[in-house]
């Protein structure tokens, strides 16, 4: 449909106005659930790709079906889903067990994270080893 071909655009342009550049996929949408196809170089990148879709209003579930081209030296990261109430710091101190490390999160979800102060409950976020 020509709404979907539009919705797949507008995707590719929020992936690209995050930070994430224009990396070789395609998104498609079908009612909530989005289908990302392509090719990136890494497991980060792929990762960092699928939070920006998933944390689009509206989108309900994200189909990962990127595939990983470079050396995949990389162990997947965990994810965390902001609660209400949550700070960088709570998270940290929940995963780590050490508050101070939230900079390191924040550094993991860069460039789609601009402000430690301003994440919202519902989003989710990288969580690096």
């Amino acid at each position: 449909t020509p709404g979907n071909a539009n919705a797949s655009e507008q995707l590719k342009e929020h992936i690209s106005k995050v930070g994430l550049g224009n990396p070789n996929v395609q998104a498609t949408v079908e009612g909530d659930k989005v289908t990302v196809t392509g090719e990136v170089a890494s497991q980060e990148e792929k990762e960092k790709i699928l939070l920006a879709v998933g944390n689009i209003a509206g989108v309900g579930s994200v189909d990962d079906q990127i595939t990983v081209t470079g050396a995949a030296t990389l162990v997947a990261a965990k994810f965390v889903v902001v609660e209400k109430g949550d700070t960088l710091s709570a998270i940290s101190l929940r995963v780590y067990g050490d508050a101070n490390k939230y900079q390191k999160i924040f550094d993991a979800n860069k460039p789609m994270l601009k402000d430690v102060n301003k994440i919202y409950p519902g989003q989710s976020l990288r969580i690096p080893e």
